[in-house]
């Protein structure tokens, strides 16, 4: 029960609910409990009967007076169960919602390394499966737990009062009971962690295959990939046997114990009855309808139990994550204001997740409302640049000033915003082009989501589908080419208006009197903001202010494009390749 104890904070939130819940479940009990007493009195009043000891009027006024009775007490009662059910199932709706919340807010604080070490589709397991499976904890087991102990307790005090002996011989088959749960709990505790593990490998894999899809097809590994998951489904089958196999037992040897209740009642009652120790057949047949009333209590034992254990399993997996302490964390609450100044003094990162040292004292500054651009191989640490300038990472070593003020003393939420980020890789949303454009500006007019699609060269291609700007992506932006992608991302950073603009190789896609027009259209919409390039293309870095040329990160050229071509370097050798390159294909 350790790791449930996360959810203590949630049970004081709505302890009112709980408490209200508690109150009329032990009313719904004590109404329920006037059954089998007015059962016992109809016997009495029939064995009077049977003795001549009362008259016919007597006689029918008094069962009549007992039948109203249990009639009017399982209406109050049922109507009260049903506000039970109300009142404690809807308090686990309540942190169920507060739980996925909890959850998701700490996704959304945890820095990019712990996306690269976990799998999505373990994270939507946590989330829904694990979170639903806690659900069945906060309400549920909790309400038959409650009714559970209230209905014992009420039931062994009127049976103790009816007749000690006979409950004693009632109750020995529980202590039997508690010993088969307990070992029965610990067996199910464990294969459902393992269970809950194998669902989270069944939901990455269909994660992953859904979402690569074009490529598996494009591949024609449709069969290796389908005998992969038969293969993983296998084994989550075998598990979900296992335990079902150990759940098994619970009912029947639930069944079993009661039904040895019931012959000790009728057994020993009957021999009391014969000798005289109780007064009447009626205090049996009460005697049966409390073991019987009983029986599904004892028995949602078991059930409880098995939710509690699989809750356990389940809260531990999301402890897991919650535990996690954001790398990245905003310790200013305060906004400075942001002009666009940057500079980078001997900064050094690397990588956690493969040890690779991006960027080796790295050093450059460019002032506001200028543009830098920066060239250089594959995996030279282009794209880490940018990462650090939003704060994706910490550095770890130098320091990243802007304005003045290191990085790390800068409301994190303030400096985000103040930054447009195309990345490499267009990601876009399954919703309409219009809202993936005001995703930068959530309160755009129309009119400048068609500028900010002008300035990226999109709206022509945008207005050609059937539904203009309300039509709606396929998921990561499939219904769109490369190129266009690309621009609606360029778009959605261009409406913010930041005061800085970073832009990570995400013109790679479009061909070259594109990419003019776009830059042509960019060095409008950048003027007066600070502006980072990152590009494969000379034609893109050109016109920057500043140009660095990155190799094995580590700066190995510097200047403006005037200048790198006139020395012999990396720049200019691919400035003459692309400059070749491109009076080839006019030709």
């Amino acid at each position: 029960m350790k790791e449930l104890q996360h959810l203590n904070k949630y049970f004081l939130k709505y302890k009112a609910h709980l408490l209200i819940g508690m109150v009329i479940t032990v009313a719904a009990r004590i109404f329920l409990l006037f059954t089998p007493r007015y059962v016992k009195q109809i016997f009495i009043v029939v064995e009077k009967a049977l003795k001549g000891s009362v008259t016919e009027d007597v006689f029918k006024a008094e069962l009549l007076e007992a039948i109203l009775y249990i009639v009017g007490a399982a209406i109050i009662g049922g109507i009260l169960t049903f506000f039970m059910r109300q009142t404690i199932i809807n308090v686990s709706r309540y942190i169920e919602f507060d739980l996925k919340n909890e959850i998701y807010d700490q996704y959304q604080k945890l820095s990019l390394n712990f996306y690269k070490k976990n799998r999505t589709g373990d994270l939507m397991n946590r989330i829904t499966e694990d979170v639903g499976r806690v659900r069945m904890y906060a309400g549920p087991a909790i309400m038959y737990s409650i009714n559970t102990f209230a209905l014992f307790v009420i039931v062994i005090i009127y049976m103790i009062n009816a007749s000690p002996k006979l409950t004693l011989y009632t109750i020995l088959p529980l202590p039997i009971l508690s010993v088969i749960i307990y070992k029965l709990s610990k067996e199910i505790h464990k294969r459902s962690t393992i269970v809950q593990e194998y669902l989270s490998k069944l939901s990455t894999f269909t994660q992953e295959s859904f979402s690569g899809i074009s490529v598996i097809k494009a591949y024609g590994i449709e069969p290796q990939t389908s005998t992969s998951f038969k293969s993983l489904a296998s084994g989550s089958k075998e598990k979900q046997i296992s335990l079902a196999k150990i759940q098994a037992w619970f009912f029947p040897m639930m069944i079993l114990l009661i039904g040895t209740s019931n012959l000790l009642v009728i057994y020993i009652g009957g021999m009391q009855y014969i000798n005289g120790e109780i007064e009447s057949l009626g205090t049996i047949a009460e005697f049966i309808i409390y073991v019987n009333m009983l029986t599904w209590p004892v028995a949602t034992v078991g059930w409880v139990t098995s939710i509690v254990q699989q809750a356990e399993a389940s809260q531990k997996r999301i402890n897991e994550f919650l535990k996690i302490k954001p790398e990245i964390k905003n310790t200013v609450n305060t906004n400075t204001e942001i002009a666009g100044d940057i500079a980078f003094n001997n900064v050094s990162f690397t990588y956690d997740d493969t040890s690779i040292q991006a960027l080796k004292d790295i050093s450059f500054n460019i002032k506001a409302g200028k543009t830098l651009a920066i060239i250089g191989k594959t995996g030279s640490g282009k794209s880490t640049i940018l990462d650090l300038i939003g704060r994706l990472y910490d550095i770890d070593k130098g320091s990243i000033i802007i304005n003045g003020t290191e990085i790390n003393k800068l409301n994190l939420n303030n400096l985000r915003d103040n930054i447009g980020y195309v990345p490499q890789d267009a990601f876009l949303f399954s919703d309409t082009i219009k809202t993936n454009i005001k995703f930068g500006k959530e309160n755009a007019t129309d009119d400048d989501v068609i500028q900010a699609a002008k300035n990226a060269q999109v709206h022509k291609n945008i207005v050609k589908f059937n539904n203009g700007y309300d039509t709606i992506l396929g998921e990561r932006g499939i219904t769109l080419s490369g190129g266009q992608k690309q621009r609606v991302s360029i778009a959605r950073a261009i409406i913010k208006s930041p005061k800085i603009l970073l832009f990570d190789d995400c013109l790679s896609a479009v061909d070259t009197e594109t990419e003019e027009k776009i830059l042509k259209n960019l060095s409008k919409v950048s003027a007066g903001k600070t502006t980072i390039i990152v590009s494969h293309r000379v034609s893109s870095a050109k016109n920057a202010d500043k140009i660095i040329v990155l190799d094995d990160g580590k700066i190995v050229q510097e200047g403006t494009h005037e200048s790198l071509i006139n020395i012999n370097g990396y720049y200019k050798h691919l400035y003459l390749k692309q400059l070749s390159e491109t009076s080839s294909n006019k030709s």
